[in-house]
């Protein structure tokens, strides 16, 4: 399966130097497109204090329509009725936007991500998953990787589609995952805010501070955020060749990975 590397909505928080993006992948896969995420979308750009709330004070959204995944989508010459799968990390609005363009798609995630989304418990889960992004009324297909037969090390890891492995990573919310796709001649792992910045899995300087307050702030379970980057920091340090290591708003890793990419 071809892997494109998409920046679907850049951020401008206070105290990010250069910024952060969205990094979603679109796969071309045999049967249709899957994007992993799907940044911000149209409605949010249109009605920004509805579908992202008070947090867009603190990630300051540029909302530029042509970063959504419906407008790259259709400059690559796919018709957005072809994206048949959307696999989410989590339910937080930078990764959910994107879902109501694309109303026809499946939407796969971890069934406690999907609790978590809409039945929230505590007061930041009631800001984070504000219900504008789902009254569209997408179709939810719920998972428990914790059933799986586990990836490279991975226990709670199960395929949902095919070279497509949900793997449970909870922390930065309750039921949040990375996502694994087989490229051929690598894989893509693909870590959602499972880290924010490189330099919490490898040696390429102290993260900004804003950052890494920020992911303090919001986790659902720090310790397991701590755990989490420690297992992906082991991963970096293997250097395997057949696998390729992103996340979700790392402007580095997104621009090495389009670096990286074939044509």
């Amino acid at each position: 399966m071809k892997v494109n590397h998409l920046n679907c909505g850049s951020l401008r928080p206070w105290g990010s130097p250069g910024g952060l993006v969205c990094h979603v992948l679109l796969v071309e896969a045999a049967d249709g497109l899957v994007l992993v995420d799907s940044g911000f979308g149209l409605h949010d750009v249109a009605a920004p204090a509805h579908r992202i709330g008070p947090a867009r004070h603190l990630i300051r959204p540029v909302l530029d329509p042509r970063e959504t995944a419906i407008r790259q989508v259709e400059k690559r010459g796919h018709d957005p009725a072809d994206v048949r799968h959307v696999v989410l990390t989590h339910g937080d609005a930078d990764h959910t936007g994107g879902l109501a363009d694309f109303p026809h798609a499946r939407v796969h995630l971890t069934a406690a991500e999907s609790e978590a989304m809409r039945r929230p418990l505590t007061r930041g889960e009631r800001r984070r998953y504000l219900p504008g992004q789902r009254e569209h009324g997408p179709d939810l297909v719920e998972h428990d990787p914790e059933h799986g037969d586990g990836w490279r090390g991975f226990a709670a890891a199960a395929e949902i589609l095919p070279g497509v492995v949900l793997i449970g990573l909870s922390g930065h919310t309750r039921g949040h995952a990375a996502v694994a796709v087989d490229a051929g001649d690598r894989w893509v792992l693909h870590a959602g805010d499972a880290f924010y910045h490189r330099g919490q899995i490898e040696n390429a300087g102290r993260p900004p501070r804003t950052l890494t307050t920020m992911e303090q702030v919001v986790a659902h379970d720090r310790a397991r955020v701590r755990d989490n980057h420690a297992r992906l920091a082991e991963l970096r340090a293997a250097a395997d060749p057949g696998l390729l290591l992103v996340n979700a708003h790392d402007p580095e890793l997104l621009r090495r990975a389009v670096a990286d990419s074939p044509d």
